[in-house]
């Protein structure tokens, strides 16, 4: 593989990738020894932030990069300082010449910004272009970053090429949005762009298959003459081609020698540090998501959320490679809001089994264990339903009559496992796709229904509206649905206490104690919920 790289261009876009990370809240002093560092490793050009129109909730000064902060930082001669610009942005109620009039209010030669680049999905483009013709006359150098380039047709890709042709664009990029490209993948890209487009050429990696620095070197051999990069890969969920690797391969690829001390320092003192921090990087996970082309960001909300397991990852992932998830949606993710969208609606009626009655809610928690014996005895001698949660399996399973699970990651991750269980299964059934309960099988489903409402709690004969689609409730709900006498629960010991669980199972508790639900509620083993009374389990 031959590749000639004399002219080439390498870009480091590690402050504006990597913020997706840290809100795009570097500190001055970082970035002040970053641009050293890039200009001793002879990169070309520092993509040092975006430039969002819309400022909701904090963010550093990264994701703005306003004139004023770029002017207060040391920039070395020769390094070429980019932003970019999501093409959404110009898509808003406040019309594109409104919009960079806002982010762009003084012309190049006043302002530190050479370059700017749109990110751009394709039905954007035609909104985008006529932006690059403004900002060309304002002065700036002007670069289109096409997006999700790999589900498009070679006829779309060259047609869309032959747009970009008719405006000042200095350079057209595509990303491998999902990292599911190849090396060949990669060259295939080239070659349709080409059918449209003559000028320059950049590609955007992304390391889901750990192939990010190859499909870049692949790009280079098919003259592709951008090459982005970030420090240690910095960015969202796997992170990118990692500028140290491609700075070593551009020096002899360029024939200019590259000083990379400043940049191993830089690494060492902060970048890997942050990245045990913030774990980017691919794993098995990111694997997956790339080879079933779901969006990353899905992985890495996952990651950063200790509620999800192995299992609840491996089953979220094997989902959307059915339903699609190319784009990230917290509301897919969450998943209660698609599976239970529409009226809630059942056909189990819970007070055919728990009204007048105790009803005891085993949790997952150490405390079922721990107290086994007593719990146990408890259950012989009282009698109460006893409802267990998903597939907790910590007392003699003879003593547990239902078991009762509802968010749509569980159901995925349990369902085999429940279908080898005997005990009935609360859920809302008929709210499920027929996939779904396919995987239950022969299993008998108490079908009660579910709707989402944040802050609400409703109980009807055969469905209820709770806050969320936590399990527990779900479990609450169906035993105030039920007529409990009284709810007991055991197993629900807390979380440490850092874990943000803690705060949103005690709103919910609160929510829960002051619904319509008039019977009293304990836990009777150890919990560390302020807002869930407590008795013994050993004077009962």
């Amino acid at each position: 593989m031959t590749i000639n790289m004399t002219g080439g261009t390498l870009l480091d876009c590690t402050f504006r990738d990597g913020g997706y990370y840290n809100a795009w809240d570097f500190s001055p002093a970082l970035i002040t020894q970053y641009l050293g560092a890039m200009r001793a490793a002879q990169v070309d050009v520092v993509e040092l932030g975006f430039r969002f129109l819309r400022n909701e909730g904090f963010k550093g000064p990264c994701a703005f990069t306003t004139d004023d902060f770029l002017r207060s930082l040391p920039i070395p001669p020769g390094l070429t300082v980019g932003v970019m610009l999501n093409g959404a942005d110009l898509c808003t109620d406040l019309g594109r010449g409104a919009a960079l009039q806002r982010l762009f209010p003084e012309p190049a030669a006043s302002t530190p910004v050479d370059l700017v680049r749109f990110a751009c999905h394709f039905h954007e483009l035609e909104t985008v272009l006529p932006a690059v013709g403004w900002l060309h006359e304002r002065g700036y150098r002007v670069g289109l970053n096409l997006m999700q380039i790999a589900d498009r047709s070679r006829t779309q890709v060259a047609e869309l090429a032959k747009m970009s042709r008719d405006w000042p664009v200095e350079v057209l990029y595509f990303a491998d949005s999902m990292g599911s490209m190849t090396p060949d993948d990669t060259a295939r890209i080239v070659g349709w762009l080409r059918d449209g487009w003559e000028g320059p050429l950049g590609i955007h990696t992304h390391d889901n298959m750990g192939l990010a620095l190859s499909n870049t070197l692949r790009a280079a051999a098919e003259g592709v003459t951008w090459l982005d990069a970030t420090v240690t890969g910095m960015g969202r969920g796997p992170g990118n081609a990692r500028t140290e690797e491609l700075a070593i391969e551009a020096e002899g690829l360029r024939n200019r020698r590259a000083n990379l001390v400043p940049l191993m320092g830089l690494i060492r003192k902060h970048f890997g540090p942050m990245k045990a921090q913030y774990g980017w990087g691919t794993n098995p996970y990111y694997f997956l998501a790339g080879k079933y082309g779901i969006h990353p960001t899905y992985i890495q909300e996952m990651l950063g959320d200790a509620r999800y397991d192995e299992e609840d990852i491996l089953a979220v992932i094997d989902h959307l490679r059915a339903e699609g998830g190319k784009k990230f949606s917290f509301n897919t993710l969450d998943g209660a809001r698609q599976f239970y969208s529409g009226a809630p609606r059942g056909s189990w009626a819970p007070s055919e089994v728990m009204a007048g009655r105790d009803v005891l809610i085993l949790g997952t928690g150490p405390g079922v264990a721990a107290h086994r014996p007593a719990l146990e005895a408890y259950i012989r001698r009282a009698r109460p339903l006893v409802l267990a949660l998903n597939t907790q399996s910590a007392i003699d399973p003879a003593l547990i009559d239902l078991r009762i699970a509802c968010h749509p990651v569980r159901l995925l991750a349990d369902a085999e496992a429940h279908a080898a269980l005997p005990q009935p299964l609360i859920t809302p059934a008929s709210m499920l796709p027929e996939t779904l309960r396919a995987e239950f099988g022969d299993k008998e489903l108490l079908d009660f229904g579910i709707g989402i409402e944040p802050g609400r709690f409703e109980f009807h004969a055969t469905h209820c509206v709770a806050p969320n689609s936590l399990v527990l409730s779900y479990a609450l709900s169906v035993a105030a649905s039920g007529q409990a006498s009284r709810i007991l629960m055991a197993g629900f010991d807390g979380y440490p206490a850092s874990d943000r669980r803690n705060d949103e199972v005690d709103d919910m508790l609160l929510k829960f104690v002051n619904s319509e639900f008039t019977g009293p509620v304990f836990s009777i083993t150890p919990s560390a919920y302020g807002n869930l009374p407590a008795l013994s389990l050993y004077g009962m």
